[in-house]
Formats: structure tokens, sequence, C-alpha cells
């Protein structure tokens, strides 16, 4: 198959998830034969900061046919800026508007230079370019990376009608296929999970330590990943339990917010047990070091942080409201979820904390059940699934 990822954002040296996602499945699909072109939109050249396959063709969406690049004019940027004080959705129109009066005519362009049989679109910004705009009649799959209930509140109105019209949309969970159903439910959906790491070791639960360890890794917001919450939590626990510490894994967002967590950590004199370390190129290996996984976030598309550290055999935690996270974890199974707040985690907490057998329990259970999304398991399903619209089509 002739197939086009079309990921209407920047490539170049971003080393986000969505940059992440997109290479690896080119250079899955390309390993598996099959003829795979990149479309991305940015105003930067040069390599991709996750490197892809000679093979695959990678096109710049802002490069024009005469050797010229189209940039994002400064006066819809500041319109974009005064616009975002209002909400996230008149912000998201400005880029809207922007692609469809000044990247329509790339886009029909490079469909004729690539001649895909079947195109995966990123986002549904690039759906509605693609079959609102373009008016292509190329099937398209329209991938979500996070609760597609969004689309519907924060993402431009104009960008909906793409959703009915593609071959099929894409979700990380299954409940998610009815944040669709609920609005468009003539929409074809289907559930695929991102591919997690299948790891051939395991965090060593069982022996004895001087020092046991709860690690959260995430970036670090205040609104989205709240690592306050788990650090409150500890700071409960902390007398009763000695011989633990938390390290936080993850980037600085907001310099007040980082302050913040400093002041908290000092207050409570924990300076030597609650560690901010940073960021970190080794993941697994810390995953690997660590007890418990705590993840205190209120929304989530997937949670790739939290399915990595039950692959490594973690028991983890979570909040019940969180979506995503409420269906990785089996609550009494695989770890605890919990209400909203700090006293709720503390108690979950305190749970696995003091009782070393149920951590082991839990990790294994978490591990076996994180191998539902092996890479291999996980592409067979994108494959099939493209075969077969290209097929039906």
């Amino acid at each position: 198959m002739k197939i086009l990822l079309a990921n209407f954002t920047k490539m170049v040296n971003d080393s986000g998830g969505l940059a992440k996602v997109t290479s690896a499945f080119a250079n899955e699909m390309a390993s598996r034969g099959h003829d795979v072109s990149i479309l991305y939109s940015d105003e930067s050249h040069g390599d991709f900061f996750y490197p892809v396959k000679e093979a695959i063709h990678c096109y710049n969406l802002k490069d024009n046919a005469d050797g010229s690049h189209i940039k994002f004019p400064l006066y819809l940027k500041a319109v974009r800026e005064m616009l975002r004080a209002v909400g996230k959705r008149p912000a998201r129109t400005v880029n809207s508007w922007f692609e469809e009066h000044y990247l329509l005519n790339n886009v029909k362009y490079y469909l004729n230079i690539i001649k895909p049989d079947i195109i995966i679109s990123y986002q549904p910004a690039a759906s509605k370019l693609l079959l609102c705009d373009a008016g292509t009649d190329i099937p398209v799959i329209t991938m979500s990376h996070g609760d597609p209930e969004d689309y519907f509140h924060i993402y431009p109105v104009k960008e909906i009608p793409a959703l009915p019209k593609s071959a099929v949309c894409q979700v990380l969970m299954p409940s998610f296929e009815a944040h669709i159903k609920n609005h468009l439910p003539d929409t074809k959906t289907i559930t695929i999970g991102n591919a997690i790491p299948q790891f051939d070791f395991s965090a060593d639960l069982a022996s004895y330590k001087e020092q046991y360890k709860i690690i959260f890794v995430g970036r670090l917001t205040k609104n989205h990943k709240r690592p306050h919450l788990l650090i409150q939590a500890f700071i409960k626990l902390a007398a009763k339990y000695p011989d633990w510490i938390v390290e936080l894994w993850g980037a600085k967002d907001r310099v007040t917010y980082y302050k913040e967590l400093k002041y908290m950590i000092k207050s409570a004199g924990l300076q030597e047990r609650v560690l901010i370390m940073g960021s970190t190129d080794n993941v697994p290996e810390k995953l690997r070091e660590a007890d418990i996984f705590a993840f205190p976030s209120a929304f989530e598309g997937f949670g790739m942080a939290l399915a990595e550290g039950m692959s490594v055999g973690l028991p983890s935690l979570g909040y019940k409201s969180c979506p995503a996270v409420n269906e990785l974890i089996k609550n009494g199974e695989t770890g605890f979820l919990c209400d909203d707040g700090v006293e709720p985690l503390a108690q979950a907490l305190d749970k696995l904390m003091g009782d070393k057998e149920l951590r082991i329990q839990m990790g294994k259970a978490a591990k076996a059940d994180m191998a539902q999304f092996a890479p291999e398991k996980i592409w067979n399903q994108w494959e099939d699934l493209m075969k077969k619209v290209v097929v039906n089509n």
C-alpha cells in the first residue's frame, strides 16, 4: 500500500509524543514493505528528532513548489494570542483559518505527487483540509490522541464535519468511541491503543531494600499532571514510612509552579526524600528501580508513562475521574483508583506502601495486562484496518 501519514504539525527537532508516534508508525509500516510518506507542517527545516528510515518520503506542507516557504503571519499570531484569552476554540480557529487559506493549495499539490492509497490523519484539522476543503476521495482514517469529547468543546466547529466523512475514526480507549457516537451517531469508530514496549525485565518488588521508591513520570504541570497532589499525599505518610522516597521525573512547565513544588517539599522538611529529578532519556531504567507508580493526572488521552510503568511491573495509582487512566488501571487488580483529592490518594498509597505482597501481586498483574498493547499486536491492528478500508473503498 501507499500510505500517507498526514501530521499537519511540526516534526523537525520535536521531541513530543505526536512526533514520536508519527515516526514509529512510519518506520514500522516501511519495515513491513509499504510505501510510506509523511506530510507535515513545519516552519523549520532539518532532521526529525525521531529518525525515520531512508525509504520514507517526507514533505513539508509549508514548502511551495517554487522553493519558497510559508510562514505563519505575525498578525495572525497576534490575533491568536488575543483570542487565547477568550478560550481554546477561538484560538484554534485562527490556526484552522490559516491552514485553509495558506496551505490548501499545497495539500492538493502534494496529494497529486504522493497519490496514496490511504491517508492516516493525525488531527481533525488535517482531516478537514483533506476531506472538506481539498475534497479528496482517498480514504482517510482520523486518529485521536486524546479524549475525542474535546472535539465538540474546544476544537473549531468547521473541523467536526470531517469526522463522519472519515472512513473511520480511531480512538485510544473503548469508552472514547461513545464520546464520538453521542454527537455523531453515524460516524464509524474503532479502538486501537498505543504501542507499549514489552520489557524483558521487571521492577524488583520482592527484595528487601533500605529505601523503597514511589515514582512519577510526566511534565510538571499544575492543572494536568498535578504532581503536587502526590507530594501532599506523601507528606501525610512520610513519618509512618521512613524508608520510602518519592522521585518526580519530567520537564518543568511554569517556573512559578516549580517553585511552589520546591517550597512545599522544603516546608515539610522532605528535601532528601521528595526529589525533583528533571528529564531523563532512560525512563525504563528509572521505572525499573521503583516500587510504586503514582499518576495523579486530571485528564489523559492514554497515559503512555503510566502504561510503561505497568509494563515494567509496577502497581499503579490514579484517580477514578481521570479518563484513560480509569481504564488502564484495573482497580484492586493492577493498582488502585481513588476519588480525587489528597486524602484518598494518601489512603491508596498507604495500602501499597504497607503491603509488599500486594505490590508484588498487582505488579505482576499489571505487566501481564499491558501485553494487550504489545507493539506487534497494535501494528497488526493498524495494518489490518488499512487493508480493510482500502479494499472497501
